[in-house]
């Protein structure tokens, strides 16, 4: 879709008059992509994440696409509706980040004794291409332990792990570096205590997979954090904190893995079956918005 102005977007979207929509770009009511908006900005408007008040505009006569992005605290449940679950992620959502009519799910799972990411939209097209096995996206965790993993227990884990659904594999396990350690525990509600910490990826997404794998070999698992999803990193997401996704962010979690740089299919296809150390730079992002579990002071 060809760039617009933003003021024209605004119109066409119902907020307000082109003129009118100006003023609310001059007060800062308007963002972009997690950027406050500039009077004359060019736009796409079938990329760009535009949020007016904190709430995100859609072209008249279609619901708005909402990409989110939350730290999920331990304790609460990845699902909209549970009658047995005190809290669900829904109630973590601000209300100026739901779409009209407050329709929005979960991306996948993260069980009810875990942290970290968790993507929520009302997008199903794009919510399956996130999902589904042939874009490959995945999913690095941190993993704390009482006791250290000794290295028979590694290769045993490394070498894959059978379960009812086959085997069970992991990639790039690794122990944490204390700088990860320090950063991570600022994040969590509560903190994580005295734990020793790894980090591990998968590309496969069965119910506890992980946990179910550790088991296995003794050593069960304490605090589980998901810590990134594709090209999206926890980063400065405090436990309870959503933020929306950039529109970059959006467009990378569904970029087929033979389209990343230095990536091909036939390369992905021998990587599933070779674990290799991998380093990757962290993405910007917008600044993440307290919803209402976070109105707590921060843990010292």
């Amino acid at each position: 879709m060809p760039p617009e102005r933003l003021q024209k977007v605004l119109a066409a979207a119902g907020i307000a008059s082109r003129r009118a929509s100006e003023v609310l770009i001059a007060e800062g009511r308007v963002t972009v992509d997690g950027r406050p908006a500039t009077i004359g900005q060019s736009v796409d408007p079938g990329q760009a994440v535009i949020l007016v008040d904190g709430r995100p505009v859609a072209p008249l006569g279609q619901e708005a696409t909402v990409h989110l992005v939350m730290h999920k605290p331990a304790g609460v449940t990845s699902t909209v509706r549970d009658p047995h679950a005190s809290r669900t992620v829904l109630d973590l959502v601000p209300r100026a980040l739901l779409p009209e009519g407050g329709r929005l799910y979960p991306v996948g799972r993260l069980d009810r004794d875990s942290d970290g990411l968790l993507l929520l939209t009302n997008d199903g097209p794009w919510a399956e291409r996130v999902l589904h096995p042939r874009f490959g996206v995945e999913r690095e965790y941190a993993i704390g332990v009482r006791a250290p993993v000794t290295s028979e227990q590694a290769h045993t884990l490394e070498a894959g792990i059978p379960l009812e659904e086959g085997t069970a594999r992991l990639f790039h396990l690794r122990p944490a570096t204390d700088p990860e350690t320090r950063r991570l525990d600022e994040l969590l509600v509560p903190p994580s205590g005295n734990l020793t910490w790894y980090r591990a990826t998968l590309r496969q997404g069965w119910k506890r997979q992980l946990r179910r794998m550790f088991a296995v070999v003794g050593v069960p698992i304490e605090r589980l954090v998901r810590v990134r999803i594709g090209p999206v990193r926890l980063e400065r997401l405090r436990g309870g904190q959503v933020r929306p996704l950039s529109a970059a962010e959006t467009r990378a979690l569904i970029r087929p893995l033979d389209r990343l740089p230095g990536r091909s299919a036939a390369k992905c296809s021998s990587e599933a079956h070779r674990p290799r150390a991998s380093r990757a730079s962290s993405p910007r992002h917008p600044r993440a918005v307290h919803g209402p579990a976070d109105r707590r002071p921060r843990p010292g």
